[in-house]
């Protein structure tokens, strides 16, 4: 007796949604793709936001910035919310670790005296900053207009709110949870004059109602700034004076701002690449905002690190912006 046996090819009638197929072609979507693009509705609203009449919901006229297509841009990370999860899961464990180490070894007592206080004065004051930062990114998200877009601002918000915990773990760390690092951190954030220009810039920040500005203002200006000064140099400066051991404490900053940076330089060089009339409202906005973060940050920089510390920062910064073509 012969047995033959013959397979079959059922060829799917439908390969992807009805909006990746019309912008992908006929073809197996990502799962970045489904979930990010074409998502935010462009038509048929209800009503316009009595707050705001004159404008729609996903409104493209809230900033001066112009795009052909608000979803030609695209996140290198591919985050959506399930690898969003589970890449900051990954961190976080790794933080975790580190955290429970400092503690469990007493690696605060160790620290020379002087070297606490320095950690409690230029860096624990950083969570206030932080909450700004997470303010300033879901209005970005709250007015921005693509999804492709907007959902990558508020997973940076979200963020924002995990390193200013992480700082207030510190200060913790530091006074045994008594909390008093922690008071006396707002003290210098409220009142200590190396303080003020930096609260100064955050605070004008939050004034804004152009997303597109507040993306260059915080993101791109304020963040390559602090975080090369703070979390690169100021490092350095701690080790080289006995407190190696911060470094297991900030390794989720430093971490986190390689990862954001990706997006947010990938985001500025479409901006950029977009148009003339980009490129010249973008050079506005940098110029303006840089000026003001380089004589607000400057007293910081000379607490913390020294004389050259900001104009180290601003290297970094040109740099950035070279490689977006601005």
């Amino acid at each position: 007796m012969t047995i033959e046996i013959k397979t079959a090819t059922l060829e799917p009638i439908r390969h992807t949604f009805e909006h990746t197929r019309r912008r992908f072609g006929d073809k197996p979507a990502s799962r970045y793709q489904e979930a990010s693009y074409d998502i935010a509705p462009e038509h048929n609203f209800h009503y316009r936001p009595l707050w705001q009449p004159d404008k729609l919901l996903n409104d493209t006229s809230r900033t001066a910035l112009v795009m052909e297509d608000w979803y030609a841009f695209r996140d290198p990370r591919q985050y959506y919310y399930g690898t969003y999860v589970q890449a900051r899961a990954k961190l976080q464990e790794v933080t975790e670790s580190n955290y429970s180490f400092f503690d469990k070894r007493g690696l605060a007592e160790r620290m020379p005296e002087e070297i606490r206080e320095q950690i409690i004065r230029c860096l624990v004051p950083l969570r206030h900053l932080e909450l700004a930062a997470n303010m300033n990114n879901v209005m970005c998200c709250a007015y921005g207009t693509s999804t492709v877009v907007t959902q990558a601002f508020l997973y940076n918000g979200m963020d924002r709110l995990g390193v200013a915990q992480y700082l207030s773990r510190i200060g913790l760390l530091l006074d045994g949870n008594s909390g008093e690092a922690l008071a006396t951190a707002k003290d210098h954030w409220m009142t200590d004059p190396a303080w003020q220009g930096l609260r100064r810039y955050v605070e004008n920040t939050l004034t804004l109602e152009d997303w597109g500005e507040v993306f260059i203002a915080q993101d791109v200006v304020l963040d390559t700034l602090v975080y090369d000064l703070i979390y690169r140099q100021f490092d350095a400066v701690i080790t080289e004076q006995g407190g190696s051991d911060l470094a297991m404490l900030i390794e989720f900053m430093q971490e986190w701002h390689k990862d954001n940076s990706r997006w947010v330089d990938a985001t500025l060089k479409s901006l950029a690449a977009e148009s003339d009339h980009n490129r010249e409202v973008l050079g506005g906005w940098i110029a303006a905002w840089r000026e003001k973060a380089v004589a607000d940050l400057s007293p910081l920089g000379e607490v913390a690190v020294g004389d050259e510390a900001v104009a180290a920062s601003i290297e970094a910064l040109d740099k950035r912006l070279a490689k977006a073509g601005l």
